[in-house]
Order: C-alpha cells, then structure tokens, then sequence
C-alpha cells in the first residue's frame, strides 16, 4: 500500500459526531478535513432531518464508503444487559427490526454502498445452542436481503471470541456475509487479543474500526474506550497483521465516548497515519 493511498481509506463514523442533520455532520467533517465516512442510516430512514442528506453529502464532496445500522430496544448499560437485549438475538424485538432493515432498501438503493454493518448481537459458542439455528435463520434472511441489492453484511466484533464468530460465519456459508473488525471491542467485551483475533478472522475482514480501550477492573464489567493510541490495542503489531492478511479495505475511526469528539479524532488522525505509515 502506498503512502499517497493512506488518506483514501481512513474514514470516520458519522455517529461519533452526534450530528443533528446532514449540514451539522458536513460542517464538522469540514473542520476535521475528513471527506470519507461511514454513515449510520437508521436517521436517514426515520428522520425527515436527513432526508436530503445524499444530495447534501455530494454537494459537499463526502463519500459514503459503507452503512450502519442499529437493533432497537438495545440496553449497553451493563454487560449482561447487551447480551439479553442486543442485535437480532431477542425474539420480542425481532419483527420490528426485520420491518426496519426492510426499511433501510431504498436507503441502500440511493446511497449505491457496497457494505453494510451492524451488531448482531451475542452469538452461541455451542453450535447446538437453541439460539443458534435461529440467528442463523434470521441473519441469512438480512444476509439475502442485502445481497438482493449487492451490498455485503459486516458483523461488528467483540461481543463473542473471534472463534466463536468465525465458526458462526462458517456455518452461515454466505460470501457477502464478514467482519466489521474493532479491536477496541475485543478489549471492552474482555473477548481475546485483538491481533489473534484479527488473524483467526482474517479471510472474513470487510471493514476496520479504528477505536482504542482498556480492560475492566472488574471481570463481567465493560472496559473503557479511550482516545486511540492510549489504550491496549497494539496498533504497530495490529496493522503489520493487517498488511500480512493482505487487507486493503477501509479503516473507519470510531469515537463513542467522552466530550472531546473533534480533539480525539484528529489526535487519531495524527497517531494513525504515523502509526500505519511505519508498518508499510
């Protein structure tokens, strides 16, 4: 990878910014001199606020490189409230958020992204587990939605081993269907080393999150998102892995905590080229 392509695959979430509409999103983006992003869609489906927002976004010369998309009735205030409440696992949330990714067609349709990518929720380590066949069920039919329009599905990591995962995306057979890999998440879910993990779920990669943490204190506690390059994630070791996978896909930073949202995602700007650049 050559050092002029660096800038053209970092990326940042549109959520880190908390913006209130396209134009809020467009001016701060303009401060940061980002033009890449990842854009969360379930404002754009819901909010006539963002209803302009493709036409907005391309006046402004942003490209959107890929979507998200949420579950709703998701508790993160504890560990154990994720793993009841979170993605597509409970079955009281399951047809109000199969209606909404249904929903979010003509968001893909306008917006023409190749990848999509959303948390679906704790996966069974146990094959045989119950739930198991059911997420299968439910994940292949959005799997088979998405890919009706040629968009690609990316799981977010960390709410399961990266063994766990692989095994699930194994199982689930479908070549559009990968990883959304954070490896902030592997240190917040206390769910294995981010560069193991990275290498276990290699041939599955289809985006990258840039986001740095610490572990928990506490076991069956969350750990704590920190500004990237101050937490444990071995980012030289981290993006040498990448670079021996081959990987050549986007590399989006995420900021979900603290209030200093512009500072921390130009301080990792900074750290990220620098960092990336000395593993290349």
């Amino acid at each position: 990878m050559t050092h002029q392509h660096v800038d053209q695959r970092i990326a940042l979430c549109s959520w880190s910014l908390h913006p209130t509409d396209p134009d809020d999103l467009i001016a701060q983006l303009r401060e940061l001199d980002m033009k890449f992003i990842q854009l969360a869609f379930d404002p754009v489906r819901d909010d006539p606020a963002w209803a302009d927002a493709k036409v907005k976004l391309d006046d402004a010369g942003v490209t959107v490189v890929s979507g998200m998309f949420g579950a709703v009735g998701e508790d993160y205030s504890t560990l154990d409230s994720i793993r009841r409440s979170g993605g597509v696992v409970p079955d009281a949330t399951w047809d109000e958020n199969w209606r909404n990714i249904q929903g979010l067609v003509p968001v893909m349709q306008q917006f023409d992204i190749k990848l999509i990518t959303f948390h679906a929720g704790f996966l069974p380590d146990d094959k045989n587990a119950p739930t198991f066949a059911t997420l299968l069920q439910r994940i292949g039919q959005i799997a088979d939605l998405c890919a009706e329009q040629g968009v690609e599905l990316g799981f977010e990591t960390g709410q399961e081993s990266a063994e766990t995962l692989k095994q699930f995306l194994d199982e689930l057979g479908r070549p559009g269907v990968g990883v959304n890999f954070d490896p902030a998440n592997m240190i917040l879910y206390a769910k294995g080393d981010p560069v193991q993990a990275a290498r276990i779920l290699g041939p599955y990669l289809k985006q990258i999150h840039l986001k740095d943490a610490v572990p928990a204190k506490t076991p069956g506690t969350w750990g704590k998102e920190v500004p990237v390059g101050t937490g444990a994630v071995d980012w030289p070791a981290f993006f040498t892995t990448l670079n021996e996978l081959g990987y050549a896909g986007n590399m989006v930073i995420e900021r979900e905590a603290g209030d200093q949202r512009i500072p921390d995602i130009r301080q990792a700007i900074v750290f990220l080229n620098h960092t990336y650049l000395s593993t290349i």
